[in-house]
């Protein structure tokens, strides 16, 4: 389905969505209207689903960024899931996840004392096992 120039596409998107079909094309070695058809024709088959932009989360007041593997304490996920929807200011990511624990929670705190308040609140519904990110 797909060949080695829109795989040259999906990088050259991935490092800059904002780039004109024109320089994609030179980069690409097509005309700007021939990446142009391609980069729609990736569209309608799904595989670029969307595009989107990378904040700097430091820079909005959220340095520390953990990774939380959570372990809910019965079956009954939907306490842990009310919480979670409850603090989605601090929430990027919630996955569900096979292996250790039940969730994968990745989330941004302004402080390393609201961390510990989130984490204090969350042991109310599951238990975790936290990793900071160092870089």
């Amino acid at each position: 389905m797909l060949d080695s120039t829109d795989m040259l596409i999906l990088d050259e998107l991935s490092k800059n969505s904002r780039i004109t079909m024109k320089e994609l094309g030179e980069k690409v070695h097509l005309t700007g209207q021939a990446a142009s058809a391609r980069v729609a024709k990736l569209e309608d088959y799904g595989v670029i689903e969307g595009y989107t932009i990378k904040v700097n989360q430091v820079k909005l007041g959220f340095p520390v960024h953990t990774f939380i593997t959570i372990f809910t304490q019965s079956s009954n996920h939907k306490p842990y899931l009310s919480f979670i929807k409850a603090q989605e200011q601090f929430i990027i990511r919630n996955h569900k996840i096979s292996g250790e624990g039940c969730y994968l929670l990745e989330c941004q705190f302004p402080s390393n004392e609201i961390l510990d308040k989130f984490l204090e609140n969350l042991n109310e519904f599951a238990n975790y096992k936290l990793s900071i990110v160092i870089n």
